[in-house]
């Protein structure tokens, strides 16, 4: 069997093991088209997954930000309108670090945005503390970020520094920062010099990659920092929701 009847066949976890650190400009156009099909069940499964916890959430009255001005604000939004010129933007942008993850592109044109953050300027008693809710940035403001006039000066001195040695685009606050609390570095998506599935989700507390880091969420609901073990609240959403989601 190819990867995307595999993929389809439950081994969601073996495949992308195997295929995440291939080297996608190598690869025949049959085992593009494969891996271009289990990049989008991936993402289909992301996007559906995305759905019925943000409706569970809105039923037991979870205070997501109602008023919003930017795209990056709201909790769901559908792929942009103008998502192929700005993934031309963000490629023409990193490309003297190198390349975007293909998973970060099948995210924005399949999914488009999500943010579960509560909304502590409305309330600031959080109904989950520190349960690091699942967020990746829009992509409108990632491309407005890396076409700043310093982006690229700025990142340079994080190529060149001997901790991080990379290249990456913020995708997400930290957990810290997610409870409205000083925190550190921004959950970030590496840069890759060659093309790649997917890419390393540096800052973040799993050390994973991108997709694997959205596996994580959903094994708990979009909500990966939380103790599941002293919030009875939590756990009856958690029954609720796990059995309806799909493995990715």
């Amino acid at each position: 069997m190819n990867y995307h009847e595999r993929y389809l066949g439950g081994e969601t976890i073996s495949v992308y093991k195997e295929i995440e650190n291939l080297d996608f400009s190598t690869l025949n156009s049959n085992d593009k088209k494969d891996i271009d099909k289990v990049l989008t069940e991936t993402f289909e499964r992301v996007d559906f997954n995305l759905k019925i916890i943000y409706n569970e959430l809105i039923a037991i009255g979870y205070l997501f930000k109602t008023e919003h001005k930017f795209n990056f604000e709201k909790p769901l939004h559908k792929p942009l309108e103008n998502t192929e010129s700005l993934i031309k933007k963000l490629d023409i942008a990193v490309s003297p670090f190198g390349l975007v993850p293909l998973s970060l592109k099948y995210f924005y044109r399949i999914v488009g945005g999500v943010n579960f953050v509560w909304d502590f300027e409305t309330n600031e008693k959080f109904m989950w503390d520190m349960a690091d809710p699942i967020q990746v940035a829009s992509l409108d403001s990632i491309a407005e970020e890396v076409t700043t006039k310093y982006w690229k000066e700025d990142i340079q001195q994080y190529v060149d520094d001997e901790e991080f040695g990379c290249a990456f685009l913020d995708l997400s606050a930290d957990d810290l920062h997610k409870d409205n609390a000083s925190g550190g570095q921004p959950y970030s998506l590496k840069i890759t010099r060659k093309q790649t599935i997917d890419g390393r989700f540096m800052n973040e507390p799993n050390d994973t990659t991108f997709i694997s880091y959205l596996r994580i969420c959903f094994d708990n609901c979009g909500f990966p920092g939380i103790r599941t073990d002293s919030n009875n609240e939590y756990q009856g959403f958690f029954n609720k929701v796990k059995p309806q989601l799909k493995k990715i």
